[in-house]
């Protein structure tokens, strides 16, 4: 009996070692060559059910089926790193071509943005003012009745609140009528000398057609400091409308009215053969920045503002100011 479980020993070895290296050779993925490995040699793997057939062998002839067992699983276990590896070098290769970039292959074309005419017009409106030496500065668009009307000499019962027709909040807050309210904030956290350049959003009740918005964008300027001038505000104006416009303009200052600035004037420029109003100035009135705590016997200042949207319809001839909110690519692309 001895010699007949010793045979049939052997030969479920062969039969193993083989049809494990068909298998093994045939393995497509490292998935199925683990399913093998584990078929092979994991507890309830085939090798181990073959070696608990040994209980039925003499003594004698334990160590020839040990040695015969180790030899199929030595050959088998060659042939599963054997084929791991060129598995993974296969993977590794197939990424890497999946991957490789072709440069001679033609780009893909994707157009390119553009700057919207209002964005190029701030950026344009700032990178002068900051080369005269002029700071950034923003403030927020909701914004109280303190910052937005009183700070700036107009109390709750100022007829230039009739001036702008605001948006006000359930809560009490409104939404900013101007960026001069910027100019207040700053004041209130710096002393003297200042010069800021204050760009944003700003809100008023307007009915909106070709020349107006209920949200449109304007940019105010502030100095302070001892002993400036009407000549400083106006040498300061010329020098940035001849950059806007152009070297060979004429420019007129008018007497008009701001609660905020004395004496007020709005400026005009002769564009095209016409005479055109593009913003209003003066020199800020001794009450705000006794507001923010300046003194007014020895400080002095000016301020000016102007609408975005009025400087770009102007230097592009656009017709509509609803142009430039309605996101017309046939429109957009002329800038």
């Amino acid at each position: 009996m001895s010699t007949t479980a010793l045979s049939d020993l052997e030969a479920q070895l062969d039969t193993l070692l083989h049809e494990g290296q068909q298998a093994i050779t045939s393995a497509d993925s490292l998935e199925r060559l683990e399913e093998l490995r584990v078929g092979y040699f994991g507890k309830k793997g085939q090798l181990s059910k073959i070696l608990g057939g040994m209980g039925r062998l003499d003594a004698a002839d334990r160590p020839r089926i040990g040695a015969i067992a180790n030899q199929v699983k030595d050959a088998l276990q060659g042939d599963l790193d054997a084929k791991r590896s060129a598995l993974e070098s296969a993977a590794i290769q197939a990424q890497l071509e999946s991957e490789t970039l072709d440069v001679t292959m033609p780009a893909v074309f994707r157009p390119q943005g553009r700057i919207h005419p209002l964005n190029g017009m701030i950026d344009r409106v700032l990178d002068i003012f900051v080369g005269l030496g002029y700071t950034v500065a923003t403030g927020p668009e909701m914004e109280s009745d303190y910052y937005n009307f009183e700070a700036l000499n107009t109390p709750p019962d100022h007829p230039a609140r009739d001036m702008q027709d605001t948006f006000y909040l359930p809560d009490g807050n409104l939404l900013r009528t101007h960026t001069s309210s910027v100019q207040i904030r700053y004041m209130e956290n710096h002393k003297p000398p200042i010069r800021i350049v204050a760009p944003g959003r700003v809100y008023r009740r307007d009915t909106v057609d070709a020349t107006h918005a209920a949200v449109f964008h304007q940019v105010e300027l502030l100095a302070i400091d001892e002993g400036l001038t009407f000549n400083d505000l106006k040498g300061t104006l010329k020098e940035f409308l001849r950059q806007i416009f152009g070297e060979d303009l004429e420019i007129r200052f008018r007497a008009s009215y701001f609660p905020f600035t004395e004496p007020s004037a709005e400026v005009d420029v002769k564009w095209k053969g016409k005479w055109l109003e593009v913003l209003g100035c003066g020199m800020v009135d001794p009450n705000v920045l006794k507001q923010v705590g300046y003194d007014p016997e020895k400080y002095t200042g000016f301020a000016a503002g102007f609408g975005v949207e009025r400087f770009a319809m102007v230097l592009h001839q656009i017709d509509d100011i609803r142009r430039v909110y309605a996101s017309d690519l046939r429109f957009l692309r002329q800038f």
